[in-house]
């Protein structure tokens, strides 16, 4: 068994996910779980808050190998944070199933906004004999 290093990076624009969901109003509960929409209802710009998340949900699904893979739901990402402020990742159903396959540690995550741009940047350690890109773990 081996242990490697997952990075996983997202860039997306403000606009473009404030747009997205103004168009779609039922995407934020697919994309969002309450907690993190209630977070980002208590900031003064919240579009690039969400977008943030966003960016985090992408981000971790890279590093798991598998981006938005079939049985995973944006949802199966949730970005929360400690009383201090720092965000922290608890991962749900097929993301959480995918990273006991790969032996994934709690991703680590930084995310920052400025301008029209929010980025999130994901990094965990993989404990495993199968590789992050490797299909024959994707199963279910």
């Amino acid at each position: 068994m081996t242990t490697r290093l997952a990075v996983g990076v997202d860039l997306v624009s403000v606009s473009r996910v404030d747009r997205l969901l103004a168009d779609n109003p039922a995407a934020e509960r697919d994309i969002f779980t309450a907690r993190e929409v209630g977070y980002c209802a208590q900031k003064r710009n919240r579009p690039a808050h969400l977008a943030a998340r966003f960016a985090a949900k992408e981000a971790v699904l890279k590093a798991l190998g598998t981006g938005l893979g079939p049985g995973m739901r944006w949802t199966d990402v949730e970005v929360v944070n400690t009383p201090l402020g720092r965000p922290r990742v608890r991962l749900s159903g097929g993301a959480a199933r995918r990273a006991a396959r790969v032996g994934a540690s709690s991703p680590e995550i930084s995310l920052s906004h400025s301008g029209d741009y929010a980025i999130a940047h994901a990094v965990m350690f993989l404990s495993t004999t199968a590789g992050p890109d490797d299909a024959s773990t994707d199963e279910g």
